[in-house]
């Protein structure tokens, strides 16, 4: 039991010290402008990542699925189209999980 709370403590600091070094070390102070530009292509590189793999991949064995039955890549272009025209994170999902149901549904 002690092992187990030790390893929840490790990474609940690995998680937490991360996001709350920054608020305590730079308060006040201006990152310069490429730090700034480069710090705003983390999240989509980290999104499109994890989306690409998720709908490229076949859940039960891991192996490509671009193929017409993987109804989740044709769901997710819909969405994409919202996103980049509208920006608006609310109605992408709303999108993407329409599209979903959508080809769940008919298909």
């Amino acid at each position: 039991m002690r092992n187990e709370l030790l390893l929840i403590a490790g990474m609940a600091m690995v998680t937490f010290v991360p996001r709350i070094a920054p608020m305590l070390l730079l308060p006040g102070k201006k990152l310069p402008k490429a730090v700034e530009r480069w710090l705003s292509f983390v999240a989509p590189a980290i999104i499109g990542a994890l989306l690409l793999q998720d709908l490229a991949l076949d859940r039960s064995s891991e192996a490509p699925a671009l193929s017409v039955p993987n109804i989740y890549i044709f769901a997710a272009l819909p969405a994409f189209i919202v996103a980049f025209l509208t920006k608006n994170m609310m109605l992408t999902v709303i999108t993407g999980i329409a599209s979903t149901a959508f080809l769940r549904f008919f298909l």
